[in-house]
């Protein structure tokens, strides 16, 4: 299945991103033709979260400082709590993130990945879900709010946790096919 061929696909992290929720997505992606870069601030290797403990360390392609969202078609966000809270504290993070909403490129994110969304101040009136934690935070931000597996919004793609993964990956997959959201576009 190569839905995604000739599609570059930018998934952006930090230490601390739930493991599972980032190589089921990269699993997903790679399977449909997609081409994924790992992004972070970070050089060299970032180190994931596995539920409970930290997990293993995966190999970054390229560091933000030198990514553009020009070379990509999409971005993929994983959750954790560590991951997001510090690219939502990382004014480059956050400007790479606002460029896929600026320029209509489909996003995704699970569980705590909406917390560097909110950032971006792309979410007002935009129907999303996440990990029950940051609800009221993404209601403050001016998004809808709803505890559903999976949510598709203009080309954004949100999911509240690991148990939604399947729903997710199958979504994502379809919005990034889709190409460029003209309705996300955000000024």
């Amino acid at each position: 299945m190569d839905i995604l061929k000739n599609k570059k696909v930018a998934i952006l992290v930090e230490d601390g991103f739930e493991e599972v929720e980032f190589t089921k997505p990269l699993d997903a992606l790679k399977k449909a033709g997609a081409e994924v870069d790992i992004i972070s601030p970070k050089s060299g290797k970032v180190k994931a979260w596995n539920s409970t403990d930290w997990g293993t360390e995966y190999d970054i392609t390229k560091q933000l400082k030198e990514a553009s969202y020009d070379d990509y078609n999409a971005l993929m966000l994983p959750g954790g709590v560590f991951n997001p809270d510090k690219l939502r504290m990382n004014d480059n993070a956050v400007s790479f993130v606002k460029s896929f909403f600026e320029t209509g490129k489909p996003i995704a994110a699970i569980c705590h990945g909406p917390w560097t969304l909110i950032e971006t101040n792309a979410l007002q009136g935009r129907k999303v879900t996440s990990y029950p934690s940051i609800k009221t935070d993404l209601k403050n931000a001016g998004a809808h709010w709803v505890n559903e597996e999976v949510v598709v919004d203009k080309g954004l793609v949100t999911s509240r946790n690991p148990d939604d993964l399947q729903a997710f990956c199958q979504k994502m997959v379809e919005e990034f096919a889709e190409g460029v959201h003209q309705e996300q576009m955000t000024v």
